[in-house]
């Protein structure tokens, strides 16, 4: 019995060591290469006193058909790679006319050909998609706010998929996504 029990603890202490060394070698190994290909953005804005951060993973396009093929059509994207991307305001905000309450979210698309879904969700994600089929992370009980954005098309291929946040007037912020041929603006305006 004493040979058995030594025998268990031996290896419950393997396993152990084995997702130590998973966890604080081999994942950080993993995010790093992974993020060569889609590199991290950080976007900080301010006008006045608010201040907005958007935080993505930009992929390219390698000559690749990007939306309605490597991004499907009516399917939720996490909005880049690898982590889910996130959208930060220090005040309340109205998007698409519709009002968002100051803080901090994760931030989800659904594309199709004419105009997206842009879901501000307030759960936070280690990663943007479950990695045993790939399918988005996102629960759609803890979204706060799903706004329509038209998509335009692009007077030139955008090559890394970016997020921009620009001045339209005093009052207007415009946040655009930008990807091969397809642009979609939304407007931003404080409350």
């Amino acid at each position: 019995m004493k040979k058995l029990v030594k025998i268990l603890l031996w290896i419950a202490g393997v396993i152990g060591v084995l997702l130590l060394a998973f966890n604080f070698i081999l994942w950080p190994i993993m995010q790093n290469q992974t993020k060569k290909g889609s590199p991290e953005k950080n976007v900080a804005y301010s006008k006045g006193d608010m201040k907005l951060n958007l935080f993505y993973c930009s992929p390219a396009k390698k000559d690749r058909e990007i939306f309605g093929g490597l991004v499907p059509y009516d399917e939720v994207w996490r909005t880049g790679a690898n982590e889910a991307s996130t959208f930060t305001t220090n005040k309340d905000l109205m998007i698409a006319g519709q009002p968002l309450p100051a803080g901090k979210y994760t931030l989800w698309t659904i594309p199709n050909k004419t105009s997206w879904e842009v879901i501000f969700n307030n759960k936070m994600y280690g990663w943007g998609v479950k990695l045993t089929d790939q399918k988005a992370t996102r629960d759609p009980e803890a979204d706060v706010l799903v706004v329509q954005g038209k998509v335009s098309k692009s007077l030139n291929v955008v090559e890394d998929f970016s997020i921009t946040l620009t001045v339209s007037s005093p009052e207007t912020t415009i946040m655009m996504f930008a990807w091969d041929n397809v642009v979609v603006p939304l407007e931003i305006r404080q409350q």
